[in-house]
């Protein structure tokens, strides 16, 4: 019986590891990791396998210390607004294109004419491109809210949506909507950051109070 039990904490820890390896960004990396590792260690007490018990502990502890790391880390972060025309941000988009389709299947660079655009940098890196129409009650329509794999891990979400808050109210922006959302991980992003969906004009959108 503790054979079979274990087994089953067998495969979850090579499951987690194994997604350790394939996901985009350090701090799934480190949360998937430890699952693993915590899965071994119980796998290793059934089964009395000290040298895996002892190897796992080591790991977790690891990883345990580089999340620490990740979650204390002090990061500084800029909002900078651009026009249609900027280089570095079409640049951007360009080199990121199939990822953006990926997300945004419908945004094309020439949405960006007339719309509040900006970029979230983080630590000098540019993290982030938003862009949304403006309507006249308030109604910020994401075209683009783009972020880079290995910088999601919503912090950039709270840095706009929280952070800037002050910044988009003078702006005109009441609320953020998104008309338009296809991806299981955006749709995952939008419920972390606080948004719901609501009735708008007919429509199931996803909405935020600003």
């Amino acid at each position: 019986m503790l054979q079979q039990i274990a087994s089953y904490f067998g495969y979850l820890a090579s499951l987690c590891l194994v997604i350790s390896l394939v996901v985009n960004n350090d701090l799934k990396f480190r949360w998937f990791n430890s699952i693993g590792c915590l899965a071994f260690i119980v796998y290793a007490v059934f089964l009395s396998a000290i040298p895996v018990l002892i190897t796992n502990a080591i790991l977790l502890c690891i990883n345990i210390y580089y999340l620490l790391k990740i979650y204390t880390k002090k990061e500084n972060f800029e909002l900078l607004e651009f026009k249609r025309d900027e280089k570095l941000a079409s640049k951007f988009i360009d080199f990121y294109w199939k990822d953006i389709n990926a997300y945004f299947p419908g945004f094309k660079p020439e949405r960006l004419q007339g719309n509040l655009n900006f970029v979230v940098i983080r630590d000098v890196v540019i993290a982030n491109i938003f862009s949304a129409a403006l309507a006249p009650n308030g109604d910020a329509i994401v075209a683009l809210n783009y972020t880079l794999p290995k910088y999601r891990d919503y912090k950039v979400g709270t840095f706009i949506f929280e952070k800037e808050k002050d910044y988009l109210i003078s702006k005109g922006v009441k609320r953020i909507v998104y008309s338009d959302v296809v991806n299981k991980g955006h749709i995952d992003f939008l419920k972390v950051s606080g948004f719901v969906l609501r009735n708008v004009d007919g429509n199931e959108w996803y909405v935020k109070d600003i």
